[in-house]
């Protein structure tokens, strides 16, 4: 047992399997305790079940920790909210939240349907919305607290997740924005996008070079959570935590501009854009034409 969250209350949802049981597990470990959230549904998101979150808050009590299950869905604002009045009801604060819960349902744009596209939205990016509308008008009263919401690396794009990346792209906008409305009130956001080996990322088509276990996170997401991340001002940021490598992502910036007189035209902009102006390079779609590529050449395709 650890002491980098001690005396601190830290809500955990989607807790019950991977990633989120390891966060919930370690926050318990370093002192805290915890609201174990899970609607404990499978990865595409049905046949909900309260067991896992359950099986998880007694692993922690078994452990010597403190923690109460609640089984509710977060991607309805009731069950956020229910999240965090769990925390003040049964231990009169709470100091983090942090949203893991997500689920899957893959399928090409072209033929992605509304039952494939609301679901997975509401539960990656409602869901972190419907904990964190709750919780940070706790930490505001407070002054003092921690958001932090899961994203992926695939929120630069996905071939065949358009769904997922949407929404974990909406989570980084979400958590920047929290950080940005919250800094004043002494409350910190931020957003971790895992490598880990889960449920989810065992259907990934290529192989990961970089990829690590749910405690590899786990320890990620305690630091953030503490006084120590606080107190140097961490707020507002993307990390990557894959094995042995933490990194963080860049700021959005404008990366090159020019100016024309006397207004756009079409013309002018043909004639500025493509020299002046530019493009971003997208390392991904280079990947995915290579992909393409060794596919057509019957060569088995580089991750």
């Amino acid at each position: 047992m650890g002491n980098f969250l001690a005396g601190k209350v830290v809500a955990v949802t989607g807790a019950g399997r991977g990633i989120g049981r390891a966060v919930a597990l370690a926050c318990a470990g370093q002192g805290a305790r915890v609201v174990v959230n899970d609607y404990g549904v499978s990865v595409a998101g049905s046949e909900p079940s309260s067991e896992v979150a359950e099986a998880v808050a007694k692993e922690i009590e078994q452990a010597g920790g403190e923690a109460v299950a609640v089984a509710d869905d977060v991607s309805t604002m009731e069950g956020g909210r229910r999240v965090v009045d769990t925390a003040l009801t049964r231990y009169g604060r709470i100091d983090g939240a942090v949203c893991v819960a997500g689920i899957l349902r893959e399928r090409m744009l072209f033929n992605m349907t509304e039952e494939e596209w609301d679901p997975v939205v509401a539960t990656h990016l409602k869901g972190t919305f419907t904990v964190f509308r709750a919780a940070s008008a706790v930490m505001r009263r407070q002054r003092s607290g921690t958001l932090i919401g899961f994203t992926s690396g695939n929120h630069q794009g996905s071939v065949s997740q358009a769904n997922y990346a949407a929404a974990k792209g909406g989570v980084i906008s979400l958590v920047r924005s929290a950080a940005l409305g919250l800094s004043r009130y002494g409350v910190t956001a931020n957003a971790v996008a895992p490598v880990a080996r889960t449920r989810m990322s065992a259907g990934v088509p290529t192989e990961l070079t970089e990829i690590g276990e749910p405690e590899d996170v786990a320890a990620l997401v305690v630091y953030l959570l503490s006084e120590r991340a606080a107190a140097e001002r961490i707020t507002g940021q993307v990390y990557t935590v894959a094995g042995p490598k933490i990194a963080v992502w860049a700021q959005p910036r404008e990366l090159r501009s020019a100016y024309v007189d006397g207004g756009w035209t079409p013309e002018k902009v043909a004639e500025v854009l493509p020299g002046a102006v530019g493009v971003d390079p997208m390392p991904l779609l280079e990947r995915v034409e290579g992909m393409a590529a060794a596919a057509a050449e019957g060569r088995r395709p580089n991750a």
